[in-house]
C-alpha cells in the first residue's frame, strides 16, 4: 500500500520546497498531482496565510536556460566593437 499525504499535507510540503512562489503555484500543483476539490480544502485566510508565508520565506528561483541567456547576449561571449 502506496501512502499518499493528504491535500493539506501536500501544500505544506510544497510550500516548504522551495519550487512554489505563490499559493496558487502550490493549488495548481496539487492539481496537477490529481488532488481533488483543492480550492476548498485550502479555503480561508489563516492556511493561505500561512501557505503564502512559507512560499515567500522558501521559493528558489530555477536557474535561467543557459541557451535563453545566450540568445540574450548575456553570456559576456560578445564579439569585440570594431572602430568605423
Amino acid at each position: 500500500m502506496t501512502f499518499r499525504p493528504t491535500t493539506i499535507e501536500r501544500a505544506y510540503e510544497l510550500a516548504k520546497s522551495g519550487s512554489c512562489r505563490t499559493v496558487g503555484d502550490v493549488k495548481a500543483r496539487l492539481q496537477a498531482e490529481g488532488h481533488e476539490r483543492v480550492q476548498d480544502r485550502l479555503y480561508g485566510s489563516s492556511i493561505t496565510s500561512a501557505l503564502r508565508k512559507l512560499c515567500t520565506e522558501n521559493y528558489v528561483a530555477p536557474p535561467e536556460d543557459e541557451a535563453q541567456a545566450s540568445a540574450d547576449g548575456e553570456d559576456g561571449d560578445r564579439p569585440a566593437a570594431t572602430a568605423s
